[in-house]
């Protein structure tokens, strides 16, 4: 029961707080102190209003609630065909997760990947209308089933081979999000994945979430390859992704939850270990969560952190008896 969940579901649905889609459901995480009503009330937005005007200005409020340290707003798509809100809290005592500050020089950025990561994105736009989104992580990069898609992914594994130093000194130096975005992405296409890792896994701690996101999504894609060439000892440590979890950021959670969806294939106990230790209260939350293929990823982790077979846990799903993992997984029985 695994999840196949294409390229195209993370780069296509974070919405922009500048348009105005109707608002289908609200969903809160991280607070297990501060009721949701306190952090409902400073969003004040509903089910069928609107998005808020000013992001930064509802996180920033959020930031100020006692017992709260960081807030993110994130608009996602969609639900019944309308967005969902995701209002992401992380209190004081919570489990530790830092980021970096911004880095503040400007290295360059090379041209010949510029052009290429935007005709990129115009091929990824395209295959979202047609449908085309299926993936293919077996080389130990996303290769879309869209066949302009998926030339234009191909176009980046010789510009990661040339420029691998240049993009490296971005993803550490750069004070542009999007230049670091783009050499996260595309230093996944690197022949030589050994050689990338601790570029990716530094940039699983930059301050901008679409960085992170992209150095999720191209470590997750070469678990998938490691597992299928242990030959090449290519060490992907759980732990990168588990501490996302605990992120008040939902594009954290939902890319970290996906990759150790793959890495938990196999079902190892010291990954499953790890999960229970590291973020069980985060996997409950999530798995909670109102869009379905949102919260399956999480639903599936507790299942196997509790010891629950696959087609058991598949069967619940389809059943929606959603609780029913939940309370084996935590240990509390079903009233």
């Amino acid at each position: 029961m695994r999840p196949i969940l294409p390229l195209l579901t993370f780069l296509l649905p974070i919405l922009s707080f500048a348009q105005a889609p109707t608002i289908g459901v609200v969903e809160i995480f991280g607070n297990r102190k501060i009721p949701e009503d306190e952090i409902g009330k400073v969003v004040g937005a509903v089910p069928g209003g609107g998005l808020p005007q000013s992001k930064g200005t509802v996180e920033d409020r959020l930031q100020a609630l006692p017992g709260i340290d960081s807030a993110a707003l994130e608009a996602a798509c969609c639900e019944n065909g309308k967005v969902i809100l995701y209002v992401g809290v992380h209190e004081k005592d919570g489990p530790m997760l830092a980021f970096r500050e911004y880095p503040a020089e400007s290295p360059d950025m090379p041209e010949a990947v510029s052009k290429a990561y935007s005709t990129f994105l115009d091929r990824v736009r395209e295959a979202g209308r047609s449908g085309g989104g299926a993936e293919d992580l077996n080389e130990g990069h996303s290769l879309l089933a869209d066949p302009a898609a998926r030339q234009a992914q191909l176009a980046f594994v010789p510009l990661a081979n040339v420029h691998a130093a240049e993009l490296s000194d971005i993803l550490h130096r750069s004070a542009d999000s999007d230049h670091r975005a783009i050499a996260a992405y595309v230093l996944g296409y690197a022949s030589d994945k050994k050689a990338i890792l601790q570029d990716l896994v530094y940039a699983l701690r930059d301050p901008d979430a679409t960085v992170r996101g992209n150095a999720t999504r191209a470590l997750a894609a070469i678990a998938t390859y490691a597992g299928k060439n242990p030959a090449l000892d290519l060490r992907i440590q759980a732990s990168w992704f588990i501490d996302l979890l605990n992120s008040p950021v939902f594009t954290d959670r939902n890319n970290a939850a996906i990759a150790l969806v793959n890495l938990t294939e196999s079902r190892p106990p010291e990954i499953l270990d790890e999960l229970r230790n590291g973020a069980l209260l985060s996997l409950v939350e999530m798995a909670r969560w109102k869009h379905s293929p949102h919260a399956l990823p999480a639903f599936i982790l507790l299942g196997r952190t509790a010891g629950i077979r696959e087609n058991d846990v598949q069967a619940a799903w389809a059943k929606g008896q959603r609780e029913r993992i939940i309370s084996s997984a935590t240990g509390i029985k079903k009233q």
